[in-house]
């Protein structure tokens, strides 16, 4: 009787175990909640971003998102631009394809590709006083204007804005 008493018992603290219901925001590590840039607020859908984008930020985005996939929305304090346009480009499409919302906190300052990053948002808002920045591309040497119009070039950045 013991036995058939230890038996039930175990397959009852098994199948309580394995049936419980997941966090409602689903997060795969609560803990960490700095990524590079990027700070997970408490809510677990809020983020807040405060720096350059550099090549290792799409890495840090994906871990976030990978921890944290119900992210609505990103606030920015600040973002001087991007290091790697080629990971700006692939951050902000994943952004915009996960209908990730964006918003210019108050006294925010974009430029560059902080600005490119702020129109992946599927909707962008701002504070007060926010400061927006832009130029035309240019890197290695070379600038948009060194270019004529409809140049291979300025493909990945008219992609972008059209997409």
């Amino acid at each position: 009787m013991r036995t058939i008493n230890l038996i039930i018992a175990f397959f009852t603290a098994i199948i309580l175990l394995t049936s419980c219901d997941k966090d409602e925001n689903n997060v795969q590590n609560p803990t960490k909640r700095q990524f590079g840039i990027f700070k997970v607020l408490e809510d677990n859908k809020t983020v807040e971003m405060d720096g350059d984008i550099r090549t290792k930020t799409l890495k840090d985005f994906n871990e976030l998102q990978e921890t944290y996939p119900k992210i609505k929305t990103i606030n920015i304090k600040n973002c001087g631009g991007s290091l790697d346009d080629t990971a700006n480009l692939k951050m902000s499409l994943k952004v915009h394809q996960s209908g990730i919302n964006m918003h210019l906190m108050d006294n925010a300052k974009i430029a560059s590709g902080g600005v490119d990053f702020f129109l992946a948002g599927v909707k962008r808002t701002r504070g007060k006083n926010t400061k927006i920045g832009v130029h035309a591309w240019g890197g290695d040497g070379d600038s948009a204007t060194d270019y004529p119009k409809g140049h291979a070039n300025h493909l990945p950045y008219i992609k972008y804005y059209v997409s």
